[in-house]
């Protein structure tokens, strides 16, 4: 039995797991219970991916002087020119290459690795020269030169977790809750005892601080008359919960909004707040927290990472001379939020790292997180937690844009919570008033169901008859940009499967597409594709979920 279950994890919590993995046996004993379970495509593909790649190592190494480059791909040559260190043998493999196949990405991969063995002998030991920017480039307008904290920060001091916990109506929405709980699991894990490491969980612990001390999750709560929200957010995970609320807050200003949570963080005097900013910041990847999250780590001069899905805290091996200072030198950085989100691939995701230069300090490393990324924990109201009011004065000239009228809706849209979900595409573009009805109707044919819309239909100019209109709107989008859906069953029509929805709904148990096109990307990762018309099946499959035949007709039309 191998140590690691597949059908216990998600995919993006296996690939850190499977790459340390050497066994071919035991990957084997995976690819069969994960094939033998839901068998998620995605999740086989990674198996099999670091199975072959295993078996390959196992053969004999192919002598880099000798080797046949036209049977080797551009990954190949790449993995392989990393460790020869001979200049002689890289000059023969580049020299080979250009009378090969002549490819332009193998001569960049073999003449960067030359580039940095003869540069690191020729720069041993150097540092490279640092110059400010207006000193490097006189003839240039320098706009953070009004920015005192751009160049003083380097060795500043930076903990903790800060969290901005969204509202409505008065109450937490569900992404702060999740926020909260990720956070307290990554803090947890931070503060924990170096010498616990498992196998399982090698790093990501240091104890707390450098100093030893153990680092909190502070919410951060902004609106009116939200002073009763701070219990909440503590039962959630948070160590520390700073508010301010005032009745112009009511709705999210962005000026008023981004003034206080700099102020916050980085130049309120507090008894508690003894460093100079935040370690991490976590933001929402709402519509209004895309914006906050922008902003504010624009205002504390460091990065964001955008529409993120997962995250950890571990070290990180980094040879850019622009970090490390010294070229062909290699440097380990500690405490590094390791943000990911999906790459255009569909099978793999991009993990955005926030690093220091030797003179600059990149702090807070921020993310903002899909909503239904993380789950919801289960509160523990017997947590107990500080409570601060931020005392910031508001200047009147914050609120100089006066709103006078708007429409709040009265409830909105979550496909959270369905067994169900129905997803239209633009395969409705043919007719696009009768595709959103057959959606409706299909959807009425399950007791816990709802329909979802991709990014496509919503941006597009179709045009909607009344009766249909009021079903398209941006908070029925799923995928990146919207919401992360996990049901029971996931039927896709019309859509073709770009990253960017697939990571909205790739972790539903049964997923059943429709599309015309042999080839759309959402056929690598369903378990049931149907190739048509979605004018002509989806009334089928109402005809045999009526006809109590839905399973017999789907295994009937599928062509997997």
């Amino acid at each position: 039995m191998p140590e690691i279950d597949p059908t216990d994890h998600e995919i993006a919590d296996l690939g850190p797991k499977i790459k340390d993995i050497d066994d071919e046996q035991e990957l084997e004993e995976m690819l069969a219970m994960e094939k033998g379970g839901e068998g998620r495509a995605p999740v086989v593909t990674l198996i099999e991916d670091r199975l072959e790649k295993v078996a390959g190592d196992d053969e004999d190494e192919q002598d880099p002087s000798e080797v046949d480059l036209t049977e080797l791909t551009i990954a190949d040559i790449a993995n392989m020119v990393r460790d020869v260190e001979e200049v002689d043998v890289l000059e023969g493999l580049l020299e080979r290459e250009k009378e090969g196949k002549d490819r332009k990405g193998a001569k960049e991969q073999i003449e960067s690795r030359i580039q940095s063995i003869e540069g690191s002998d020729e720069e041993e030991e150097t540092e490279v020269e640092y110059v400010p920017p207006e000193e490097k480039h006189p003839d240039l307008d320098h706009p953070t030169a009004d920015k005192q904290y751009v160049e003083g920060t380097v060795g500043g001091e930076y903990r903790d977790m800060w969290v901005y916990c969204e509202t409505q109506r008065g109450e937490l929405i569900d992404v702060s809750r999740e926020m909260l709980g990720k956070a307290r699991e990554l803090m947890d894990l931070y503060n924990a005892d170096p010498s616990e490491a498992t196998e399982d969980e090698p790093s990501g612990r240091y104890g707390g601080d450098e100093n030893g001390e153990p680092e909190e999750v502070v919410a951060v709560i902004i609106g009116d008359e939200v002073e009763g929200l701070t219990e909440e957010a503590v039962a959630y995970g948070a160590d520390r919960v700073v508010y301010h609320e005032d009745e112009r807050l009511e709705r999210f200003r962005h000026k008023p909004y981004t003034e206080i949570f700099v102020n916050m963080c980085r130049d309120w005097e507090a008894d508690w707040r003894d460093y100079h900013e935040p370690r991490y910041t976590v933001f929402p990847a709402t519509n209004n927290g895309r914006d906050l999250s922008a902003l504010v780590q624009g205002e504390l001069d460091s990065g964001l990472a955008s529409d993120c899905s997962g995250l950890y805290i571990e070290e990180a091996m980094i040879s850019n001379p622009a970090k490390t200072g010294t070229p062909g030198d290699s440097k380990e950085f500690e405490r590094i939020l390791h943000m990911k989100r999906p790459d255009f691939s569909g099978f793999e995701y991009s993990t955005i790292l926030c690093i220091d230069k030797p003179h600059r300090d990149f702090h807070p490393q921020g993310a903002s997180v899909i909503p239904g990324a993380f789950e919801v924990p289960e509160p523990d109201h017997e947590r107990e937690g500080e409570v601060t009011e931020h005392d910031l004065e508001l200047p009147d000239d914050w609120f100089q844009v006066e709103v006078t009228d708007y429409d709040r809706l009265d409830e909105g849209v979550d496909l959270t919570g369905n067994d169900v979900v129905v997803a239209m595409g633009r395969g409705i573009g043919e007719n696009p008033t009768e595709g959103i009805e057959l959606g409706l109707e299909l959807t009425d044919q399950f007791e816990e169901a709802d329909m979802g819309l991709s990014r496509g239909v919503i941006t597009a100019s179709y045009q909607f008859d009344g009766h249909v209109e009021q079903y398209i709107t941006e908070e029925r989008q799923i995928g990146e940009s919207g919401q992360v859906v996990e049901p029971d069953l996931y039927i896709a029509a019309g859509i073709s499967g770009a990253v960017q929805h697939k990571v909205g709904m790739d972790e539903s148990d049964t997923i059943v597409a429709i599309n015309e096109d042999p080839d759309a990307d959402i056929r690598d990762f369903s378990d049931y594709y149907i190739q048509g018309d979605l004018f002509e099946v989806i009334p089928r499959l109402v005809e045999a979920i009526e006809a109590g035949e839905f399973a017999e007709a789907i295994a009937e039309v599928s062509n997997d």
